[in-house]
C-alpha cells in the first residue's frame, strides 16, 4: 500500500505519544480475518429522489470509466491523493452541502491546514463537479452524519455510511460502492490470535475474556455495535455480542492511541481505516 500523502492530525498524534510514552517500538497489527462483511453507501434525505438518481447515475459512471479505480488507487495503491478543498457555506450559491466525519481514513481526512482528502470525498469533489455545484464540507462527529441528512442541514452524507435497517428508515441510500469488513486490531507483541484461521477461532478468543478486558471501537460504528451485540433487534446485524467492554472514541484512530497507552485491550473497526491507520502507526 502507498504511504498516504494527507496524513490526518489525529495519526501525527500517535506518533508523538509513542514517543512521549517512551516507547519507539510501539506497533499494531491487524488479524486480517472478516468478523463481519457490510456495504457502504452514500445517503440523501427521504423526499430527495432527483438527488438520489443523480448519485446513483454518477456512481455507475465512475465505475464504468475507470475513475473510482483510480481513487482507490490514491489510497491503496501508486496513486497520489488529491487534495479536496471546501467552500464557506452560503445559503445565496449553489452548493453540493456534503456532511462527512474525518478520522475515517482512507475515506475522509483531514490535515493541519484544512485540506480534506480520502475517497469518500474526491468522489464528492467529483459529484459536485457532475452536478455544477460548489462543493461544502461539513465535518461533524460520525453519529451527527445521517441526523444532519434526515433534518436537511446537508444534502448528502458522505462517511464510510453503513447501510443498515435503521438508517433506511429516516434516509434513502445510494447503490452501494464499497464493501467492509469489522477486524480485530491488537498490539503487535500480543501472538494469542495468530493461530487463527476464521472468524470463529477469533470469537472464540474473544468470547473467553471478561468485562475486564476492554474493546476500543469509534463511537456510533458497526464495531460498537459487533462488541455489544444485537441479536434482539429485528432490524439489526444480529450481532451475538461479546463479554469485554466497549470503549468508545470519536475517531477510530483515538482508539488506536487508547490501545497504544494501554488503556484497551483491541480495536474493532472496518479492514479499510485499521490497514490505513495502522500502517501510518508503524512506519
Amino acid at each position: 500500500m502507498k504511504k498516504i500523502v494527507s496524513i490526518l492530525a489525529v495519526i501525527a498524534m500517535l506518533a508523538v505519544i509513542c514517543c512521549s510514552c517512551g516507547s519507539t517500538s510501539a506497533k499494531v497489527k491487524v488479524i486480517d480475518i472478516p468478523l463481519s462483511e457490510e456495504s457502504y453507501a452514500f445517503c440523501v434525505g427521504k423526499a430527495d429522489t432527483e438527488l438520489l438518481g443523480k448519485v446513483n447515475e454518477y456512481l455507475a459512471k465512475i465505475k464504468q470509466d475507470g475513475t473510482f479505480d483510480k481513487i482507490c488507487d490514491n489510497y491503496f495503491g501508486n496513486g497520489t491523493p488529491a487534495d479536496v478543498i471546501s467552500a464557506a457555506e452560503d445559503s445565496s450559491k449553489d452548493q453540493l452541502v456534503v456532511a462527512t466525519s474525518t478520522g475515517f481514513e482512507p475515506f475522509e481526512m483531514v490535515d493541519g491546514n484544512g485540506v480534506y482528502s480520502g475517497i469518500d470525498l474526491e468522489i464528492a469533489a467529483g459529484l459536485a463537479k457532475y452536478l455544477n455545484k460548489e462543493l461544502v464540507i461539513k465535518d461533524m462527529q460520525f453519529e451527527a452524519v445521517v441526523t444532519s441528512v434526515e433534518s436537511g442541514l446537508c444534502d448528502i452524507g458522505m462517511a464510510g455510511l453503513t447501510i443498515t435497517p435503521a438508517r433506511q428508515e429516516v434516509v434513502t441510500f445510494s447503490d452501494s460502492y464499497y464493501s467492509a469488513n469489522q477486524v480485530l486490531v491488537v498490539p503487535a507483541d500480543n501472538a494469542e490470535f495468530d493461530a487463527c484461521k476464521t472468524a470463529d477461532d477469533v470469537v472464540a478468543i474473544l468470547n473467553a475474556k471478561t468485562a475486564d478486558c476492554k474493546i476500543g471501537c469509534q463511537r456510533g460504528t458497526t464495531g460498537a455495535t459487533y462488541i455489544v451485540g444485537d441479536a434482539e433487534d429485528p432490524d439489526g446485524y444480529g450481532f451475538a455480542g461479546l463479554p469485554a467492554t466497549k470503549m468508545e472514541y470519536d475517531y477510530a484512530a483515538l482508539a488506536f492511541t487508547a490501545m497504544i497507552n494501554g488503556e484497551v485491550d483491541y480495536v474493532i473497526v472496518d479492514d479499510a481505516p485499521a490497514n490505513a491507520i495502522s500502517k501510518a502507526i508503524n512506519q
